[in-house]
């Protein structure tokens, strides 16, 4: 299969190695030749370190098979991976419905909602294929579908995830879809109990890998996810489903403190 990523940051690059270290060819689309390159460079960084872990035989073949030129016409999928924004999303599969004619257009949003963004595209052709961080690691891939889409594009892109060994969900266009609207919820309450002074950031996230085995604490993940990045996504949530997502005060207080969690060394752990 052809595939095209567009968006080299942290996701983009992760599904760029998974179709890569399963035989496809890539093309990484960025905004610039710089970003691309930088694009490439963490895409091979990423499949060096799973060569290093045993994890994939030949890091060389499948880097082989990524490129940063035009858009393939015969591309059968196209993923954007650019930042939480409507018409940035548009606009970029926009571009990609008319260089890929018969590609299926999916968005890796993990909230904002498919019918927006497919509003003026082919919408038969578009749909949320939702990837967790890291893409090569986490095995699930949520698959968003609108009235408008095809359901026999809905049946390929489940077929491609779970030949690259996905375990695919199905869920209905709703803010938030499923995974982010619950785990935006127990995040937004982890945070109000740390505000509240009902326990430390460190004894809630015991408490849930211990009691509950999750395999990280909600506080935990909200780090590695960032915290902006959270604010922004319980801000869309509130807006859509009401007070209950509203953020605390505690979290506003931190973005604005430029505490975003892993990525600035600072959120509600020190990293």
């Amino acid at each position: 299969m052809k595939a095209v990523v567009i968006g080299g940051g942290t996701m983009g690059a992760g599904i760029a190695h998974l179709l890569l270290a399963n035989g496809h060819d890539v093309t990484l689309s960025e905004a610039d030749a710089e970003r691309a390159e930088q694009g490439r460079a963490a895409v091979r960084r990423s499949l060096d370190k799973a060569r290093e872990k045993g994890k994939l035989a030949d890091a060389e073949a499948a880097f082989a098979k990524l490129s940063t030129g035009e858009l393939p016409a015969d591309a059968e999928l196209v993923v954007e991976a650019v930042p939480e924004n409507v018409p940035l999303k548009q606009e970029v599969l926009g571009f990609a419905a008319e260089k890929c004619p018969g590609a299926v257009l999916a968005s890796n949003t993990s909230s904002l909602s498919i019918a927006d963004i497919a509003a003026g595209l082919p919408g038969e052709r578009v749909l949320g294929m939702h990837f967790f961080n890291p893409v090569p690691v986490q095995q699930l891939v949520e698959l968003v579908h609108h009235e408008g889409v095809d359901p026999a594009n809905v049946a390929k892109v489940r077929t491609w995830a779970e030949q690259m060994g996905k375990t695919v969900i199905e869920v209905r266009d709703s803010p938030g879809f499923a995974t982010s609207r619950l785990g935006v919820a127990v995040g937004m309450e982890a945070i109000r109990m740390v505000e509240e002074g009902v326990a430390s950031a460190a004894d809630i996230d015991t408490g849930m890998k211990l009691g509950y085995r999750w395999p990280m604490g909600p506080l935990e993940l909200t780090d590695l996810v960032g915290l902006d990045v959270r604010l922004a996504i319980a801000e869309h949530l509130a807006a859509r489903l009401g007070p209950r997502f509203e953020p605390p005060a505690l979290l506003r207080d931190k973005v604005a403190r430029g505490e975003l969690g892993k990525k600035s060394g600072q959120g509600f752990f020190t990293w």
